[in-house]
């Protein structure tokens, strides 16, 4: 086991060595290792896996190991992120890809990124139908909806799901962002959502600041 720091932790997660990761990130923790300093890492490590992902170094399989090593980081992170004080959540945001796609690795870095942040994020997987969206907005009535997509197909999806959410009334109650694949400022006009994010954090940056959070 190499010796704990920030670097060795990005280099076990970046390199694949799932049996390295999570037991060097909680000697980190234990060690007194900012929880901030960890997800860092965490980010760092998958700027690098997704390059290699695009430079056709790296595969499905490692995007879906990436994704496990992140989740159960992640339950070590989470507690002491309100370790000590009572935090309140800063709002509610439902999570999903939309129909007709299934990739789930982007949507579950956001996930993270945003619950280990403060927020209660309610993630309906991927593939999710127009009418599954429209009835948690009615029911959960969150303060953003965060729609993913990797497919250029998707796009139909993302506009179909917020011209339903103005058909049932409930669009304006609701902050919608949306990311994945090559959306972009056209793509989120076409879609006729609130605002796009690029990755991760950005979708961090724009929850805090459509709740007063930032």
């Amino acid at each position: 086991m190499p010796e704990a720091t920030i670097e060795s932790l990005v280099e076990a997660i970046a390199e694949m060595y799932d049996d390295e990761a999570v037991p060097l990130a909680e000697r980190l923790l234990d060690g007194g290792t900012p929880p901030a300093d960890i997800l860092g890492a965490c980010r760092e490590a998958m700027t690098v896996v997704g390059k290699r992902f695009e430079e056709g170094e790296y595969f499905v399989p490692e995007l879906i190991l990436a994704g496990e090593m992140l989740r159960e980081i992640s339950e070590l992170v989470k507690p002491r992120m309100t370790e000590g004080s009572d935090v309140a959540k800063h709002g509610t945001i439902v999570l999903g890809t939309v129909a007709g796609d299934i990739h789930d690795i982007g949507k579950d870095i956001v996930y993270f990124m945003l619950d280990v942040n403060g927020f209660e994020v309610h993630d309906l997987g991927v593939d999710v139908p127009v009418g599954t969206f429209v009835e948690k907005v009615r029911e959960l009535q969150p303060q953003i909806l965060a729609l993913s997509g990797f497919l250029t197909l998707s796009y139909d999806a993302m506009k179909e799901t917020v011209e339903a959410l103005v058909e049932a009334g409930v669009r304006d109650g609701v902050k919608i962002m949306i990311g994945g694949g090559t959306v972009d400022e056209q793509i989120r006009e076409f879609a006729g959502a609130d605002a796009f994010g690029t990755d991760a954090m950005s979708a961090v940056t724009l929850a805090k600041q459509w709740v007063g959070a930032a």
